[in-house]
């Protein structure tokens, strides 16, 4: 393995560095602006959506978004692929004919075309690569939008401490901020989780999440195109972009943990993971396994898994083990002394029991009524929750709570830094394939 190729991305810088450059990547034009916006929309008021990102994330977000309020308008998207943008906008005006208004104008194509949405819109999704994130949180609150942003919120600990306090920006803004973690406003789970802190399976003693799935899709390589813009259209492969799959897709699982822990942060972590199985171009530089155990100081401990290999047995699942018995969250289900099974409507049984429309209807009542939604708290712990894992199987070392969250870590290049003319921080080898990028036991992080 190359380390100088493909662990260049593991250089840490201070976090003061990166808070600075972050906040000043945001046009002085448009930073700001609500300093007297009181957060509120009257009803007979149009509020305008933007998109930052047009995957397939983020194009259901605009659709939840239009279907949550009819008064939205969807009126400006950007991307790094041009054409994701014109794909994405047609789909959407055929749904949503009178409230898609994006004109051609209003397409903003590359790495800084969310600063052109942010000051064209009220409320902005975002939803593109993980590593954007935090700067793009943070530069639409500077200009008094509403913002809602998919998980994972940041994929490093620099990271982490610009959404904090982009969120507590938003606080003082009265703004809101919605969080791609769904499961917090999910029914079912809602009365699994309040029935574990009422006491129906006592104390919790362990926890097990599972996150099995095949690989996410390629979109194929065009000819010509850069091999930064590639990549990041293929973000959910390349580990400097989405932070690997700890964070990108078990952090569902860690918040539902999480929360049942009623926000108790753990210990401590150790983690292992690496790739085995996929070894072609199409599937970057990102591990295929990892396994998690989080110790915390009451004694419990929480083990997490995720695998990202094809033809293999499939499972996403959230179980508590309590003194009384155990809560099957996902399953709505208590066993032991007091057995409940939910009873209420079944997720995706109508467009208002899915829980990311659930979400977006309580986004945009809140922006409304001016009582602004705020999921600051519990999306910053448990996307750290996700990071402190992957550096642990990264690294294969403990990795301490403390320890990560005084870390100025962050994976370059900087956000704002990136361009399609960079150079990137892995490319493939003469094969074709990427190289792997941390060795356990061999790589450092923190």
């Amino acid at each position: 393995m190359n380390q100088a190729n493909d662990c260049s991305s593991a250089q840490g810088t201070s976090r003061r560095d990166f808070m600075k450059t972050s906040a000043a990547a945001v046009p002085a034009a448009f930073t700001g602006l609500a300093g007297n916006a009181p957060g509120y929309v009257a009803a007979s008021d149009t509020i305008r959506v933007g998109m930052i990102g047009c995957g397939g994330r983020n194009t259901e977000a605009g659709g939840q978004a239009l279907t949550a309020d009819q008064g939205a308008r969807l009126v400006a998207m950007a991307d790094v692929a041009p054409d994701r943008i014109q794909e994405r906008r047609t789909e959407l005006k055929l749904k949503f004919k009178d409230q898609v208004a994006v004109d051609d104008d209003h397409c903003f194509a590359g790495f800084d075309g969310y600063k052109r949405v942010i000051e064209s819109v009220d409320v902005v999704l975002v939803a593109n690569a993980a590593k954007f994130h935090p700067m793009h949180m943070m530069a639409a609150i500077q200009a008094g939008k509403h913002v809602f942003v998919e998980k994972p919120h940041a994929i490093d600990p620099a990271g982490i401490k610009v959404v904090q306090a982009a969120c507590e920006l938003a606080r003082k803004k009265n703004l809101s901020v919605l969080s791609g973690l769904q499961s917090r406003y999910t029914p079912m789970y809602q009365e699994a989780i309040r029935r574990v802190h009422d006491g129906a399976i006592g104390d919790i003693v362990a926890i097990e999440e599972r996150y099995f799935r095949a690989p996410y899709v390629l979109r194929p390589r065009k000819p010509g195109q850069a091999e930064v813009e590639h990549q990041a259209s293929n973000q959910y492969h390349f580990h400097w972009l989405c932070g690997d799959d700890v964070p990108q897709s078990l952090v569902h699982n860690l918040d539902r943990a999480n929360w049942a822990m009623k926000g108790q942060p753990p210990v401590r972590c150790i983690g292992m993971g690496g790739r085995s199985t996929l070894h072609e171009e199409m599937y970057g530089n990102v591990f295929d396994h990892h396994a998690v155990i989080y110790e915390f100081a009451n004694g419990v401990r929480l083990h997490a898994f995720c695998r990202t290999i094809p033809k293999c047995f499939n499972q996403t699942s959230s179980m508590l083990v309590g003194t009384k018995g155990r809560c099957f969250t996902m399953l709505g289900r208590i066993e032991g002394e007091n057995p409940w099974q939910f009873s209420g409507p079944k997720m995706y049984s109508g467009v208002h029991t899915n829980p990311y429309q659930i979400e977006h209807d309580e986004f945009f009542k809140a922006i409304r009524s001016g009582n602004p939604l705020n999921g600051g708290d519990y999306m910053a712990q448990s996307t750290l929750l996700g990071i402190m894992g992957q550096i642990s199987c990264y690294t294969g070392r403990e990795v301490t709570w403390e320890k990560v969250t005084a870390s100025d870590f962050y994976f370059p290049p900087r956000p704002e830094e990136v361009r399609p003319d960079m150079e990137p921080p892995t490319r493939p080898g003469p094969d074709g394939v990427y190289p792997v990028c941390f060795t356990p036991g061999v790589s450092t992080i923190l």
